[in-house]
């Protein structure tokens, strides 16, 4: 008998499989993703675990939510890929090996759900494999040991509910929402901004620690204004997103973006996310199935986690090429036109300054979107962009901005004349609707005449114009349709004009 046998032996573990045992047993404790592995057949036996990149993603960044190092993320991943398993059965019964003491309030659009991995958490802890390996840890305290609330000798606990509930005002160091949303009500515009207004409200509330604690939103996208929207639109500095659509589309318009240093391991188009559970057929299939019931719609929603309102389609994504700043040609004539927003607010509409170029080449006519300024802006912030804008554009660039019936615009020429002394501006009402105002610049965008420079607005200014007009924001759109305009106007009055003199 080898040494190695002989302290094995001693040890009491001469037997083969009690050696593996004892070492998957380590591995389990030290990674999240080892203990899914380890303990997957007490929760579905007879059924294989297929070790997927897209879990293993999901558990290194559970793993960094407990050690303290993520307080807030939003993981967008479509239906199958076991959100739901991973972030609200395994992760919290893992956490506990380390800090039993830790306590979890998990939501769902239904109790129902969260009443379902509670049970599911459960059966986890009680099995004879889990007991050997970590009874020790903690013990379940058979006075919270229910349906709603799972509790443990170490005062942790885990407490199942819905978006609407908690009426007995418990509060967590972990706050799981896994899909706030209905799917089926994801077109129900009360119901979303009552999901919203409770995540921005309520939520904050039930935290025990509003620097320390975290809170994990992990959910597939169902509307452009659904809750991970919300945090996208206004809370991307505060929330780590990560987004990991089912085929791999490298012009994404949400990118993921964590403290991990996480980037999508995928490079070609079309790339899937699971190809062992989910190979080309069976995604093909789901695609099929949504597409039936929900058009591209689902499937852009759902699947790749990138939502955009029925009926939209005025302008197409593919339609608009993007080309390095070196590559504008130089000479023509630019206009910024400007959108202006009423007032500052989570869900006021912005202020958008977008600079387009017309370049004429021959018998070819090019337009150019070289910047776009935006933001939910106070009137002094508005002001202030404004200024720096003109500066940055230049004095042959015309400012151009919508102008206010009545008394009201007259003193908005004035202000702006003051604030703009030296530059080169002008007002002009609207006229007809956003739609028509558009319909010009989507024929230009259509034929190929309109190219972006690259630039880090331009994820933002796509998903805005695939959305039109049924989107939730149609500021840039509105900016760049006035720009155009301005363009087509100012060349047939200014045609032998020099550049300088457009103003």
């Amino acid at each position: 008998m080898s040494d190695l046998l002989k302290k094995l032996a001693a040890a009491g573990l001469s037997d083969p499989d009690a050696v593996l045992e004892k070492v998957r047993a380590k591995r389990a404790e030290q990674s999240l993703i080892e203990f899914v592995e380890f303990m997957w057949s007490e929760l579905e036996p007879g059924r294989e675990f297929k070790r997927g990149r897209v879990v293993e993603v999901l558990c290194e960044h559970l793993e960094a939510v407990t050690r303290g190092e993520i307080t807030r993320i939003n993981i967008n991943v479509p239906p199958g890929c076991m959100k739901s398993l991973t972030t609200s059965v395994f992760w919290p019964t893992w956490t506990w090996i380390h800090k039993p003491y830790a306590r979890f309030v998990a939501f769902a659009y239904s109790e129902d759900l969260t009443i379902r991995d509670n049970s599911k958490m459960r059966k986890l802890i009680e099995s004879d494999r889990f007991q050997k390996h970590w009874g020790h840890v903690f013990q379940p305290d058979g006075k919270e040991w229910g349906k709603e609330k799972l509790g443990n000798s170490a005062t942790g606990f885990k407490l199942a509910t819905s978006i609407g509930g908690v009426g007995t005002g418990e509060r967590g160091d972990f706050i799981i929402i896994d899909d706030p949303h209905n799917v089926r009500e994801g077109e129900s515009e009360a119901k979303r901004t009552a999901a919203v207004m409770w995540f921005g409200e309520t939520l904050p509330t039930r935290v025990n620690d509003q620097e320390k604690s975290a809170m994990v939103l992990i959910m597939q996208r169902v509307h452009e204004a659904d809750v991970a929207g919300h945090i996208c639109e206004n809370l991307s500095d505060d929330w780590e997103h990560l987004c990991l659509p089912m085929r791999y589309e490298p012009e994404h318009p949400y990118q993921s973006r964590t403290s991990l240093g996480f980037e999508d391991w995928r490079s070609e188009e079309g790339e899937l996310l699971w190809p062992d559970r989910f190979p080309e057929n069976a995604v093909a299939a789901l695609e099929k199935t949504f597409r039936s019931v929900g058009g591209d719609y689902a499937v852009a929603g759902q699947l790749q986690q990138r939502p955009a309102p029925r009926e939209g389609g005025m302008f197409k994504r593919d339609d608009f090429q993007v080309i390095e700043p070196a590559d504008v040609p130089s000479g023509g004539i630019s206009v910024r036109g400007w959108d202006l927003a009423a007032t500052r607010d989570g869900r006021a509409a912005y202020t958008v300054g977008l600079r387009m170029k017309r370049v004429e080449q021959g018998d070819k006519v090019s337009y150019y979107i070289e910047d776009i300024a935006r933001g939910q802006w106070s009137a002094h912030q508005v002001d202030q962009k404004i200024k720096e804008a003109a500066i940055g554009d230049g004095r042959n660039c015309l400012q151009d901005f919508p102008q206010d019936p009545g008394q009201a615009g007259k003193s908005q020429m004035a202000h702006f004349a003051a604030l703009l002394d030296g530059y080169n501006f002008t007002f002009s009402p609207e006229s007809g609707s956003k739609e028509d105002r558009a319909r010009p610049l989507a024929s230009q965008v259509e034929a190929g005449s309109v190219y972006l420079v690259r630039a880090p607005w331009n994820g933002a200014f796509l998903a805005e114009v695939e959305n039109f007009p049924n989107g939730r924001f149609k500021d840039q759109v509105d900016a760049a349709s006035r720009a155009y305009s301005k363009l087509i106007r100012r060349r047939s009055r200014t045609l032998a004009a020099k550049p300088e003199t457009i103003g």
